[in-house]
């Protein structure tokens, strides 16, 4: 298995898909898959453990499955970009973008609040999400497949927060197929600045229950 690791890191890229169960027909026996989405994934570093490894990966941007290649002993297959449309001019995407990027740092701020327990780590996902948008990744590939810095931060929002209910994971899962789906940059840009002032709103009402609740107990 760690020879396949090995063999990826020097390739460096592959894709990682998420593949929907199909039904051919009501006597089969045997599971079939459909692609669904797929995202470029860079392997930034592999460590070996006592067993597996540990695998850090940066994802670069969504891409279609065109054609199956072979299935053993790992799929292979030919990819393409998915990137947005272009959508409307840069004098109404930029002002959406750092409205975006502010909103995050503010939801991060308010997260790091509510992180009381010692334990736990003052970084959240919102953050690192904004770092991966924000950082213009460096390939050895065709430069169609790395979306604009709009599109990443269109997608950075949809990140789970500190102490998120069940539901509030459901909510998450299906604001992100949506996402997917999306083609306007713009639409997506707006869509993530509901959901972040959602957010903000949300765990500001959590971190008050919290500083009542500590109040009470004392």
């Amino acid at each position: 298995m760690f020879k396949t690791f090995e063999s990826l890191l020097r390739k460096k890229l592959f894709v990682h898909f998420v593949l929907d169960p199909i039904l051919i027909s009501n006597s089969g026996t045997e599971a079939s898959f459909a692609a669904r989405y797929g995202c470029l994934v860079n392997i930034e570093n592999i460590k070996r453990l006592e067993v597996g490894a540990l695998v850090s990966v940066r994802g670069i941007g969504r891409v279609k499955l065109v054609n199956f290649v072979q299935s053993e002993p790992y799929l292979k297959g030919e990819v393409i970009p998915m990137q947005d449309m272009v959508i409307g001019s840069g004098n109404e995407i930029s002002p959406k973008v750092i409205a975006v990027k502010d909103a995050l740092r503010s939801l991060n701020s308010l997260e790091i609040k509510l992180k009381a327990p010692k334990e736990e780590l003052l970084q959240t996902c919102v953050a690192n999400s904004l770092t991966w948008a924000e950082k213009e990744p460096s390939l050895e590939c065709d430069q169609s497949f790395i979306p604009s810095l709009a599109e990443r931060v269109s997608f950075a929002a949809f990140q789970p927060i500190t102490r998120s209910t069940p539901s509030e994971t459901l909510k998450l899962q299906q604001q992100k197929l949506r996402a997917m789906d999306l083609k306007d940059t713009l639409q997506r840009l707006d869509n993530s600045l509901d959901s972040v002032n959602e957010n903000i709103s949300m765990v500001a009402a959590k971190t008050c229950y919290s500083i009542i609740r500590d109040a009470e107990s004392r």
